[in-house]
């Protein structure tokens, strides 16, 4: 099983996810809606982004989003559409730090 960890930043996930969390991904574990994601951001793939799955799949591309629409600088499918299947890292499977709070569902 292939794992990655990722740090948190920006607010685009807030209130679930703050800025300076570190989460672990699993590459290999089949996402589902409403789980968190990390993507390859479509036009900079170089660049991880951390968002919920709310919808599509394999051959239509996953629709991802951010919880807080109105963090500054917040990109989503609402501005690139659907996300590639090829594009998708892993589902988060843990936030492991800081220790102050929990890994919230929406």
């Amino acid at each position: 099983m292939g794992f990655l960890r990722v740090r948190v930043t920006g607010e685009s996930m807030l209130p679930t996810l703050h800025p300076g969390d570190w989460l672990v991904v699993r590459r290999t574990a089949a996402p589902r809606p409403g789980d968190l994601v990390v993507a390859r951001l479509p036009d900079d793939p170089e660049r991880l982004i951390v968002k919920r799955l709310t919808g599509g799949g394999p051959e239509e591309g996953w629709w991802l989003e951010s919880d807080n629409q109105r963090a500054p600088g917040r990109r989503d499918s609402w501005d690139f559409g659907p996300v590639p299947a090829a594009l998708l890292v892993g589902r988060v499977v843990l936030r492991y730090w800081p220790l102050r709070h929990g890994l919230r569902p929406r």
